[in-house]
């Protein structure tokens, strides 16, 4: 299966300001996050990607438009499941009131029981990343093979989902996995167990790269015995 590069959008106003975006439209990168956008095309340089998948949220689209602009071949994806959260009437609203609800301490302790007033679940939230991922998982598979790689740039709460799936951990432990603007998380997909590579990455990446030794790219495919040897 394909190696997902999943890439949280970069540092929005809101972030900046402290507010829960959600779903409001028109939140767009600061001065922070574009140059953050604007150095994705060179981290990724080494990484033969085979699509861009995308939320819709103008964040993730202006993330991604600099490295669309350095591969305009790049077929690119809008996908509704990767969508921030749906935060419902907690949308807009500044993060240090939000301390306050009785419900906050139900979204940072046991998460799987949180639902948004007027907005969705968490555990709809990571149903549907999920579903997302694999579907595009066999899309990829089957259009560019086994081994391709793709990207796809989310959300801070959707990438921690798929990284607790991934790693099999319930979603009440999701809250212990963190995940920066505009870093790199990286989960290689097999046909039998997903393994997360890299974490929250924002420095280099081209020990991802492929190395055209076949029998590595295959033992890469499952963990090594006592750790890895990393990049060359």
């Amino acid at each position: 299966m394909p190696t997902l590069i999943l890439v949280r959008h970069g540092r929005s106003t809101a972030n900046n300001s402290g507010v829960l975006a959600g779903r409001t439209p028109g939140v767009a990168l600061d001065g922070r996050g574009e140059a953050q956008a604007a150095a994705l095309p060179d981290r990724l340089a080494a990484l033969p990607l085979a699509a861009a998948v995308s939320s819709p949220l103008q964040r993730c689209q202006e993330t991604l438009a600099p490295l669309l602009a350095a591969r305009p071949t790049l077929p690119r994806h809008v996908e509704e499941r990767l969508s921030e959260c749906d935060y419902g009437d907690w949308s807009g609203r500044k993060l240090a009131e939000l301390m306050d609800e009785p419900l906050m301490e139900v979204v940072q302790r046991h998460p799987s029981a949180a639902a948004f007033p007027g907005g969705e679940s968490m555990r709809n939230m990571q149903h549907r990343a999920v579903e997302a991922v694999r579907d595009w998982n066999e899309r990829i598979a089957q259009e560019h093979g086994p081994e391709a790689f793709y990207l796809a740039c989310s959300h801070g709460d959707i990438i921690k989902s798929l990284v607790a799936d991934a790693l099999g951990l319930h979603l009440d432990n999701f809250q212990r996995i963190s995940v920066e603007p505009c870093s790199v998380t990286v989960i290689r997909y097999t046909r039998l167990s997903p393994y997360l590579v890299r974490l929250g990455e924002t420095g280099d990446l081209s020990a991802l790269a492929p190395t055209g030794d076949g029998d590595a790219a295959a033992a890469g495919r499952d963990a090594a015995v006592g750790g890895g040897v990393g990049g060359p």
